[in-house]
């Protein structure tokens, strides 16, 4: 049987919902607005996650600095795709790459993936 790597996520046919820590200057930005504002940087290498309780986990239950707000973010499903199209693994896997492959692959993305237990 091949192992398969999925994600568990609510989603509807237009959207995908996923979670995502901030501080609180960001948050009650993004919250007022309903998009993100000046204080949110675009180019910050930042996790999403599609559960709630993992990401409420990794952020030590909103206690770690600059993560003390989770806002649940939804995402156009056809973007979410385009995402995941450009991600490359934070580990290689020898099924997708050689180890000079994902060098190279890793190098060049801007989009990276790290599947969780969750």
């Amino acid at each position: 049987m091949e192992y398969m790597k999925e994600i568990f996520a609510q989603y509807d046919r237009q959207c995908i919902r996923v979670y995502q820590a901030y501080n609180p200057v960001i948050a009650k930005e993004a919250i007022a607005l309903q998009t993100f504002g000046e204080n949110f940087n675009i180019n910050r290498m930042t996790w999403i996650k599609p559960s709630f309780l993992w990401l409420m986990y990794r952020s030590n239950w909103g206690t770690k600095k600059n993560q003390e707000c989770i806002l649940a973010i939804d995402i156009y499903r056809s973007k979410f795709n385009e995402i995941l199209q450009k991600a490359v693994l934070t580990s290689p896997d020898s099924t997708s790459y050689t180890g000079a492959q994902w060098e190279k692959a890793f190098d060049e993305t801007t989009v990276y993936c790290q599947w969780d237990p969750d």
